[in-house]
């Protein structure tokens, strides 16, 4: 197989790509695989380090308001279509991957117009700007939510999954709460915002740290490396107790998953992937800034089925979260409801269900 994937600009659209291809050399280990990604974004300085074969293109987005730049934007589109051709005329890929983001936009169109096999990925609820635009051009579409069906093309679209899920299903965790002074035995609340952390959910957090304090469950509380500085200067002078841990960052999230007993945070696609995968009940506080405001149609779907609980971010307070937290937190079988419905949305086979399409394309 030799396969060309592209995808840009975060970290949801960039690590289900990484995830397919690691399924891929598990599966054909003498694959050859080519990512092609943008010279600015994140894909440029992660795929590298993965190893993996990377070429850049430059390409930037349309500002939504009327703006000068919106030509120089097409201008790039062109340009990186044209050497997009030229990549695809060298590596010569069975079939071409899009999973989002501006880069794969100009790449999956530049395949689809030499009449190389397509397929796009759609990990969220609401489409976004370029799958819309590569939908009528692709062979496949990829999805997860099944509130994008009335989105794209419906003879296009086979249900996989997001391939980040298979990753974390796949993981053997030997980790334990001791390595943070925690015990294995008591039920873990881990309260994350994401790797840069969120402001909201880390002032709310702060706030309940007194309330945290005396509760019998134990809370892991990850604020972000950039604010990790700015909440312990909130903090100074509060009590922290035995049974609550700040920490900037865990670098080994997917082991440490597996022993969460329930987790607070936001609904990207690539997070609610990890944790159906591994079954966790979740508080989930959907992110009001990004487009179409698609987090929160991302949380309704586990919601709506009980597999978690929403807070709206304008009404996320150090009380509403000490009261869903308790809700849950001290309700054993409600959690287990929780995580059996959290399992039951999980895809633990995404990335070999995404590959099984990608081969039967190469075969046609």
């Amino acid at each position: 197989m030799r396969l060309m994937v592209s995808g840009g600009g975060t970290g949801g659209h960039i690590y289900p790509a990484l995830a397919l291809i690691k399924a891929l050399k598990k599966r054909e280990p003498n694959s050859a695989v080519m990512y092609v990604g943008s010279e600015r974004g994140l894909e440029s300085t992660i795929v590298p380090a993965k190893g993996i074969p990377f070429q850049a293109t430059r390409i930037q987005g349309f500002k939504r308001s009327l703006s000068l730049e919106n030509f120089k934007t097409v201008y790039l589109f062109i340009k990186s279509v044209y050497e997009a051709k030229k990549m695809i005329r060298q590596f010569k890929p069975d079939v071409v991957v899009g999973t989002g983001g501006y880069v794969s936009g100009a790449v999956v169109y530049a395949a689809a117009r030499l009449h190389v096999p397509t397929l796009i990925h759609e990990q969220n609820s609401v489409v976004g700007i370029t799958n819309r635009f590569l939908s009528r051009y692709v062979d496949r579409i990829a999805y997860v939510f099944d509130a994008a069906l009335d989105q794209l093309p419906v003879n296009k679209m086979v249900k996989t999954g997001n391939p980040r899920a298979q990753e974390a299903a796949e993981v053997v965790s030997h980790f334990s709460w001791t390595e943070y002074g925690l015990q294995d035995d008591v039920p873990t609340l881990l309260i994350f915002g994401g790797s840069q952390g969120a402001l909201k959910i880390n002032a709310a957090t702060v706030a309940a740290i007194p309330e945290f304090n005396h509760r019998e469950y134990q809370v892991v509380f990850v604020t972000g490396q950039k604010r990790y500085d700015g909440v312990m200067a909130q903090l100074k002078g509060t009590t922290v107790a035995d049974n609550v841990v700040i920490k900037p960052y865990i670098g080994n999230m997917p082991e440490v998953l597996p022993r969460v007993a329930a987790i607070v945070g936001r609904a990207g696609a690539t997070s609610l992937a990890e944790i159906t995968a591994d079954g966790i009940p979740s508080i989930l506080i959907p992110s009001p800034y990004v487009t179409a405001d698609h987090q929160t149609k991302n949380a309704n779907s586990l919601a709506t089925v009980g597999a978690a609980e929403i807070i709206k971010e304008a009404d996320l307070t150090g009380e509403t979260l000490i009261a869903k937290a308790d809700q849950l937190m001290t309700n054993d079988a409600l959690r287990q409801d929780m995580a059996t419905a959290s399992k039951q949305l999980g895809v633990p086979d995404a990335a070999d269900r995404v590959l099984d399409v990608v081969e039967a394309l190469k075969r046609d």
